[in-house]
């Protein structure tokens, strides 16, 4: 279990927020980690612990809080991971408060309610124990996290592929006013696809039959390995080979193992290539052109 705890100020210093890991679990990837903090709280530790006096603590209930303005998720991109290579990403919070902001937490969890463990089946923690903030204004403040994704321990089951919460928080300037929701937002993690094609024969007789041929595949989280995505939509796409600009021709289906094959008819030199629109649970992708020669 990973609980952020806080470290006390020193020389006057403004306490910082920092993540304690028992040290039977740190580094264990026998089993992934589905406890996250639920609060802020724990998120940011006790008002005593960030070295809040009890009278200042007293008077943080008719405080108000930091305003979370804006999360940002990957660079506002999907998360998209194979089945061995890990992915680093960060997620940026912009959070406001008359003291200014100068921590802020994120994560990401897959489930249904936070407070029943039992609901929970994926959550991936920041890396770091404290943000970097960076100061937009004197009440404002941008804070990074990064988080270090690992398909073969966070992304267990398939069915971890879709859509995924977004937990925020924000501590304020003056060390007692926290926010904190565990649903402030949601961003899509993915199952890595691949696309093949191949045009034959090549070179071809003008008005003989090019077979096009390949197969989509994505990444499987269980085995780690890429199996064919069935029946799902591909286009086949034509540019000519003085044009710079692909035409769909036709869309057909993959098959049950996630192969394509069609055929069409030659008229000129060009490039074919398949292109694959995405999923919820899987991103698009394009191949490159294959040329055919036109005799």
């Amino acid at each position: 279990m990973r609980i952020r705890a806080t470290v006390a100020a020193v020389s006057g210093a403004l306490a910082l927020s920092a993540l304690a890991v028992p040290a039977a679990l740190a580094g264990d990837h026998s089993v992934p980690n589905l406890n996250k903090p639920t609060s802020g709280a724990e998120v940011f530790g006790t008002a005593a612990a960030r070295g809040v006096s009890k009278a200042a603590a007293a008077t943080a209930a008719d405080a108000s809080e930091p305003v979370i303005s804006k999360v940002v998720v990957n660079g506002g991109k999907d998360v998209v991971l194979g089945t061995t290579a890990k992915k680093t990403i960060s997620i940026s919070v912009t959070a406001s408060h008359a003291s200014g902001v100068v921590d802020a937490y994120a994560d990401l969890w897959h489930g249904t309610n936070p407070d029943s463990p039992d609901t929970i089946d994926g959550a991936i923690l920041p890396n770091e124990d404290v943000s970097t903030c960076t100061k937009v204004n004197a009440t404002t403040s941008t804070c990074k996290l990064t988080f270090t994704i690992d398909p073969r321990y966070d992304l267990y089951k398939n069915a971890l592929a879709g859509t995924w919460h977004v937990s925020a928080g924000a501590l304020a300037g003056n060390q007692m006013d926290i926010a904190y929701t565990d649903f402030y937002s949601t961003a899509r993690v993915q199952r890595l696809s691949k696309l093949t094609v191949n045009a034959a024969p090549e070179p071809v007789k003008k008005g003989g039959t090019i077979t096009v041929t390949g197969k989509l595949s994505r990444a499987n989280w269980e085995d780690h390995a890429y199996h064919g995505y069935a029946t799902q939509p591909v286009k086949l796409q034509f540019r000519k080979k003085t044009s710079s600009t692909y035409t769909t021709v036709k869309t057909i289906k993959t098959s049950s193992v996630g192969n394509l094959k069609t055929t069409v008819k030659a008229s000129v030199d060009g490039y074919w290539r398949y292109s694959f629109a995405g999923t919820s649970t899987t991103p698009a992708v394009t191949t490159a052109g294959d040329f055919v020669d036109v005799k």
